[in-house]
């Protein structure tokens, strides 16, 4: 019975005629080829290549031989490719969309780990913008996306908490703000907060600029943005402040601005949500082992 590699070593050579050609193809080295070529040849007991320093023949002998073999090679590859393909074919892929450098680093670590949990399913991450994030859900874009909570619409399934972060402020570096440990929500009150462009009220993440503070004085708006980079270079530019979770000061550290947590303001909490219509398993294993990561990537990040 033919190894593998002899029979695939014969039938290259047959085609190229030229042992480096043939290793090139089979990623093996060249005297590997001459070394198996020899073993078959002593096998059969007779010569199948004609050498020369100038030239590679077929013997009679391996004319035959490849005739005979080359129809059953292509037969057993063709069942090979037939088989890969079937399998691709019942391959299904989860579409999973993340807001912000901490969420994507969960999703990414997740996506690694979840043909383990489920064989026939592999995971596509993509980034999502603020702007446009919760319309691509609904698009069907994306079949899952991770975002920070709350977010309370009646078509979406909010899964577990992933990351619970503490709530901070962003503002320019040269603002008086930007020298204190700490902030309260009645500070909001005396400085603009950025908006996202077209939000109407109570649209998710209505809680990153809120109307008024808890004593119920006006917080006064700030410029729209579309995307959290134009967020931070408005910030920059001294055009007010905007809410972040703690992840910013790793994923988003910038000499321009100044990151100060509030110490009366609840935690920013990260789920993965996903509509109603789609609650099927893949999805829910999806959320219950980007949990595991999560678990699994912040505690190893307390130590």
């Amino acid at each position: 019975m033919l190894e593998r590699l002899e029979l695939e070593a014969f039938l290259t050579l047959a085609e190229e005629l030229h042992f480096g050609r043939t290793a090139q193809r089979l990623n093996v080295t060249t005297g590997r080829i001459s070394q198996t070529i020899r073993k078959l040849e002593r096998h059969i007991g007779a010569p199948l290549f004609e050498r020369t320093n100038r030239s590679v023949r077929l013997t009679p002998l391996g004319h035959r031989l490849h005739d005979d073999l080359r129809p059953g090679y292509e037969q057993i590859q063709a069942g090979l490719d037939r088989a890969i393909a079937s399998v691709r074919h019942t391959l299904t892929t989860l579409r999973v969309g993340f807001v912000g450098a901490a969420a994507g680093q969960v999703v990414h670590q997740t996506r690694d780990l979840f043909p383990e949990r489920v064989p026939d399913c592999r995971v596509h991450a993509r980034e999502a913008q603020v702007i446009d994030a919760v319309a691509r859900l609904r698009a069907g874009d994306v079949d899952v996306l991770v975002l920070s909570l709350p977010i309370s619409e009646p078509d979406m399934v909010v899964g577990p908490v992933l990351i619970s972060e503490p709530r901070m402020l962003a503002v320019p570096v040269g603002h008086p703000f930007a020298h204190r440990k700490n902030l309260t929500m009645e500070d909001l009150a005396t400085i603009p907060l950025l908006r996202l462009a077209g939000a109407l009220p109570g649209d998710w993440p209505a809680d990153r600029w809120p109307e008024r503070t808890p004593q119920g004085r006006a917080v006064p708006p700030g410029p729209h943005f579309e995307t959290f980079q134009e967020a931070l270079q408005l910030i920059a530019a001294g055009c007010g402040g905007y809410i972040v979770g703690a992840q910013a000061t790793r994923f988003y550290a910038r000499p321009d601005v100044a990151y100060v947590p509030f110490s009366d303001a609840p935690p920013i909490d990260w789920a993965p949500v996903w509509l109603k219509a789609n609650n099927t398993p893949r999805i829910r294993a999806f959320a219950h082992t980007a949990q595991e990561v999560a678990n699994r990537v912040y505690l190893d990040a307390s130590h």
